[in-house]
């Protein structure tokens, strides 16, 4: 078995508490079990891209808290700054009080996107940014309709559910659900109608989807935005063919829809650029972020243009916590981290170093369909050799893959709304050494689950 143990990538900061005393801890029964489980881990510590369970086992996270903890695991430098603002101030509402902390992450906040004009709204969740898009886009353009796209995933509140496509699960059991939204086709390459191709040569018909959706269900004049995520992120880590955004691009500006770009999972560095939208030069009217923003405190925003963010009447969207003090403390420490640390190149570097493992161990795993990825945002889509068209879906080698994976002390996801695609998403922090080790557990992995 693949020896797991490497050195952290970070030291724990001086003066970090001590462990937790040998008293027990709370039966895990008083957490609900809406909570569907990835792992029954106790964990203690994280340090860089490792978590340390309370009897000293290390586990190698390429979860990132679901793609959340983009500069590590308790970076020594998010740390101090969280607890350097904890000790002056927990708390000061953005309708009562200005905030140093605040201040500064809204003006750095205006030059992460190219070109000048940006401006920042912060609130909490990812799923609270696309409402608070959403919102944006219908008093800006005074039109009621939003389309999302099949596949799609942007939150479990009821506009947002809405708004998702990805997996039954999420929405099934919740209608009704707000109408005026609409969905129409991801160009999907690997599970194309006419069959698999090369995203490089798509064939894909989602512009005449969208042309039929504009002909058969609604008027292009009463659409206020597309909703895309420029690479799908529950529905299965799909990264669109070269031409896509861009041609989306243009057909929205056609029809005066504003064009909002769901950057919650792919941003932060996660693809290779600091956004994924930057990977094709495509400038959205409204971005939403929100997970890696502030390296695991609850915080998330959206950029647009300062003109279109004041087309909100004051008082008509808030919220009590939306650029809470230490989260926006944190935020800007994570931007110095990122910066400092060149994690963005990093993610490219790592993530092309993954994916041509993840494509080597395709050629000896036939149970492996597709192998995908953009920088550190990566996929194994599995199916059953042999069976049908040689693209059924293969759920339960999914699980089976993770399961040993897990057994080996690596931690990866599901996606795909058949949950038979393995996600893997390393902290930017991780190495060249724990990229390799964690192709080598995969190896072993796919071998044991019978890939």
């Amino acid at each position: 078995m693949v020896d797991t143990r490497l050195e952290p990538t970070t030291t724990a900061p001086v003066g970090a508490a001590p462990a937790s005393s040998p008293e027990p801890w709370p039966d895990r029964s008083v957490i609900p079990a809406v909570w569907s489980r990835i792992t029954n881990l106790e964990i203690e510590r994280g340090e860089g891209s490792w978590l340390i369970t309370r009897s000293g086992e290390r586990y190698l996270d390429y979860s990132s808290g679901i793609g959340v903890t983009n500069t590590g695991h308790a970076h020594p430098r998010v740390a101090a700054a969280i607890a350097a603002q904890a000790a002056k101030l927990i708390h000061g509402q953005q309708n009562i009080v200005y905030h140093e902390p605040g201040l500064r992450l809204h003006e750095r906040l205006r030059h992460v996107l190219p070109g000048d004009g940006w401006g920042a709204f912060l609130s909490n969740s990812g799923a609270e940014a696309i409402e608070a898009a959403v919102k944006l886009a219908r008093i800006a353009t005074g039109r009621p309709v939003v389309i999302g796209f099949r596949g799609g995933y942007h939150g479990r509140t009821a506009q947002t559910m809405a708004l998702t496509t990805a997996k039954d699960v999420y929405r099934g059991h919740f209608e009704p659900l707000p109408g005026s939204i609409y969905h129409t086709a991801y160009p999907y390459c690997y599970r194309a109608a006419g069959g698999s191709h090369d995203p490089a040569a798509c064939t894909c018909d989602w512009e005449a989807q969208l042309d039929l959706t504009f002909h058969q269900l609604i008027y292009p004049e009463h659409v206020a935005a597309i909703l895309i995520e420029p690479v799908l992120g529950e529905g299965g880590y799909i990264v669109p063919p070269p031409g896509f955004l861009p041609r989306l691009r243009e057909i929205t500006r056609q029809h005066g829809i504003m064009l909002i770009a769901d950057e919650v999972q792919t941003g932060y560095g996660r693809t290779g650029r600091f956004f994924a939208v930057e990977h094709w030069a495509v400038e959205p009217d409204i971005l939403v972020m929100a997970k890696g923003i502030a390296s695991g405190l609850p915080l998330s925003g959206l950029l647009a243009k300062r003109d279109l963010i004041e087309a909100w009447p004051p008082g008509t969207h808030g919220g009590t916590y939306g650029g809470n003090v230490v989260s926006c403390a944190a935020a800007n420490a994570t931007l110095d981290v990122i910066e400092d640390e060149h994690l963005v190149e990093n993610a490219a570097a790592r993530g092309a170093q993954f994916l041509a493992g993840l494509r080597g161990l395709a050629r000896t795993h036939p149970a492996i369909g597709d192998v995908r990825g953009l920088g550190l945002m990566l996929a194994l889509e599995f199916i059953e050799p042999g069976s049908g068209d040689g693209r059924t879906p293969n759920p339960n080698l999914a699980k089976r893959v993770l399961a040993e994976a897990l057994d080996r002390r690596l931690i990866i996801l599901s996606a795909g709304t058949y949950a038979n695609v393995v996600r893997i998403i390393p902290p930017l922090v991780t190495t060249a050494a724990e990229v390799d080790l964690a192709i080598s557990i995969l190896d072993e992995s796919l071998t044991a689950a019978g890939a």
